[in-house]
């Protein structure tokens, strides 16, 4: 059963959750957030079920699910480095009570789909239980998704969340490889849509410094999970 620990309580934040879906979009837009805007770390998501794993990265710790506030924009963002596959029921069940427990203005979900356009230009998308939401983006030209299979822990809040505005902003995306072009895209979106004052120029190569993080991050945290499944890790204390 998934646990949260939550240090402050932000009242009516936005939420944006990012799991590392097709193309590693979510994860990638929220890791890019997390280190644009000035945040703080308040708390986190722990599956019991889950191998015990930690990531290090430039001698800081990555957890697999992480949540960090921005005070300015009043901005819950839930990281995840964990697809927490088999948990995405109870995972959204958590989320769906946190937003209802902290009076959530909103939730953000950030996901790829992929696309079998021969162009690499990335399209972004978007999906909304919210006609007030739904104008907001046409009139950003943001187009609806018309035609899309969305799996995961986004696909069961986008079934549970009706209750509350909730919208799903989605990047075209290749390949199931980190794609830090399709987060970059995303990334313009939620500036326009949040107002977020993100300069565009230098998104792209932070965007693919992230890429290059998260796939050692991600590559290592499979790699232990297939040597507990085998039963040879060690552990060394």
């Amino acid at each position: 059963m998934p646990e949260l620990e939550l240090k402050k309580r932000p009242k009516n934040p936005i939420i944006i959750e990012g799991f590392p879906g097709f193309g590693l979009v979510g994860t990638i837009t929220t890791e890019f957030l997390i280190e644009h805007l000035k945040t703080e770390h308040i708390g986190r998501i722990t599956l019991e079920d889950a191998p015990a794993m930690v990531a290090i990265h430039e001698n800081k710790l990555v957890e697999p699910m992480g949540l960090f506030y921005n005070e300015k924009y009043n901005i819950l963002i839930l990281h995840s480095i964990n697809s927490a596959p088999g948990t995405e029921w109870k995972i959204a069940e958590m989320i769906r009570g946190l937003a209802k427990d902290l009076d959530a203005k909103e939730i953000i979900c950030i996901e790829g789909v992929g696309s079998s356009a021969e162009t690499d230009e990335s399209r972004v998308f978007y999906f909304s239980n919210n006609p007030e939401k739904d104008t907001t983006f046409r009139n950003l030209k943001i187009e609806p998704l018309q035609e899309g299979i969305i799996m995961g822990v986004t696909s069961a809040l986008l079934l549970k969340m009706e209750e509350m505005p909730i919208s799903a902003i989605f990047a075209e995306t290749h390949s199931n490889l980190p794609d830090s072009k399709a987060a970059a895209k995303i990334i313009g979106a939620l500036d326009k849509y949040l107002h977020l004052d993100v300069d565009p120029k230098p998104l792209l190569q932070t965007a693919q410094k992230f890429e290059e993080k998260l796939k050692g991050i991600i590559t290592s945290s499979s790699e232990a999970a297939r040597m507990k499944d085998e039963k040879t890790l060690s552990y060394f204390g």
